[in-house]
């Protein structure tokens, strides 16, 4: 089963939760064990699976990315988002998550985040749910 989440962010950079909303689906899938992956279709975005615990995680992260890839680089990208491609390579468009029992086998601290590196922006996420 393939599932689309719409995703509107708010800032340039952004990490959003989207954990609650890819259980809601596997939960609405019907499938008990299986795997659910989750793709983001945008060359200046991404995913990643990190703490959802404390929020100044993500403040952390989005710091260091945004220091380690400046804006101020003489980029030759002539729309002026450089950085979010380069950010949204490092992350990846993707991870694949465990189900079992119907359930996200996440551990106890990890989330699911869409990394918003061009915002603000709607956006898409696709996931494909399959049992087995």
């Amino acid at each position: 089963m393939t599932h689309t989440l719409s995703v509107r962010t708010s800032s340039r950079t952004e990490l959003l939760d989207l954990t609650s909303q890819v259980q809601q689906a596997v939960q609405q899938s019907g499938v008990a064990e299986g795997l659910c992956h989750i793709f983001v279709p945008h060359t200046t975005a991404g995913v990643t699976i990190n703490e959802n615990a404390d929020p100044s995680v993500k403040a952390d992260i989005l710091m260091v990315l945004n220091k380690v890839i400046s804006d101020q680089e003489a980029y030759r990208h002539l729309e002026g988002n450089s950085p979010a491609h380069i950010k949204a390579s490092l992350l990846g468009p993707q991870v694949t998550v465990l189900v079992s029992a119907g359930r996200l086998l996440l551990g106890t601290w990890q989330g699911i985040f869409f990394c918003e590196f061009d915002g603000p922006r709607s956006r898409k996420v696709y996931l494909k749910i399959v049992g087995g």
